[in-house]
């Protein structure tokens, strides 16, 4: 046992003494891969070795996190997930991992706010507004997100939940086609994460009502949360953390937060998550992993209300 402890200590003091493997559940480009690029680049640089991306798409992120959950635990295997990350073993019939069993939590990176924006020509100014919108013309009103299960998703059927709202939920495969929608008009509402709505609402295409989260989203500092409004416990964040597999050591789930924390907490990174609509956290391993079970529980009641199931 001494014999094999020693063997880990001395890994892990080495680590990494090859390349990494940085693996994101979707394809390149998306705001989870964007700031995956951004950390890989920057603790290639720190730590001397290439901390690389592989894009691994499928079943909203289940492919990649079923093969990564099954990779040896020593740190040369790392995954940057999303909310979808904690929301799926709820949503779908079959996963093939259990996001507490399975992994070993490194740090919360960044989270992004959910947003509800309309279409101007939508009367409501604010969210107490298009409550009673929606409930003075049943059966008129729906709004879309960027697909089933997403944290916009399940953050509409909160508030529909919440409120008994006539609202019918319109599925798009993605935000950009979900915001174009709303744009257009053919949805008249829209539960999405910051950073696809910002330039709509920046540009008057879409009217911004509340965010939700406890606080003001930087990207959109005039538009008022949910709570301001009086609307209490709608908080839904889009989380982009970093997981590895369980029984990776310690010392390198150690060093892995402390790296990422001190490369988030860099003006030029900062500013760079701000462009995106994401706040740096950057919090420890065991504050990641209470958010992670905190959140598996909450939306998969909301699951379970709503009904939801992807078989």
């Amino acid at each position: 046992m001494w014999l094999l402890s020693g063997v880990v200590a001395s890994s892990a003091q080495n680590y990494p003494s090859r390349p990494v493997r940085v693996v994101v559940g979707f394809p390149a480009g998306g705001p989870t891969d964007v700031i995956a690029r951004v950390v890989a680049q920057k603790l290639s640089d720190n730590l001397g070795q290439q901390f690389f991306v592989e894009n691994i798409g499928g079943a909203g992120g289940n492919t990649a996190a079923g093969q990564v959950a099954r990779m040896t635990p020593d740190g040369y295997t790392i995954m940057v997930v999303s909310t979808g990350f904690v929301v799926n073993p709820s949503l779908y019939a079959k996963v093939p991992y259990d996001p507490v069993r399975d992994f070993a939590p490194v740090t919360l990176v960044a989270v992004s706010p959910n947003v509800v924006v309309v279409n101007p020509q939508v009367a409501a100014k604010t969210l107490p507004e298009l409550v009673q919108l929606i409930r003075d013309n049943p059966g008129k009103y729906s709004f879309a997100g960027p697909g089933v299960g997403s944290t916009p998703h399940l953050g509409g059927e909160l508030f529909r939940l919440a409120f008994k709202l006539d609202l019918v939920h319109v599925p798009f495969t993605g935000a950009a086609p979900a915001i174009q929608a709303t744009v257009g008009g053919h949805t008249p509402i829209a539960f999405t994460a910051l950073p696809p709505a910002l330039s709509a609402v920046q540009s008057g295409q879409l009217r911004a009502l509340g965010v939700a989260s406890t606080e003001r989203a930087a990207g959109l500092p005039d538009v008022p949360t949910f709570a301001e409004q009086g609307i209490s416990d709608q908080e839904a964040d889009t989380l982009t953390g970093i997981v590895a597999p369980a029984g990776t050591p310690k010392a390198i789930i150690d060093l892995l937060h402390r790296e990422i924390a001190g490369i988030v907490a860099h003006p030029d990174v900062k500013e760079r998550l701000t462009t995106l609509g994401f706040k740096a956290v950057a919090n420890t391993p065991d504050q990641f992993g209470a958010r992670i079970r905190l959140e598996m529980d909450k939306w998969g009641k909301v699951v379970r209300d709503a009904k939801l199931r992807i078989e």
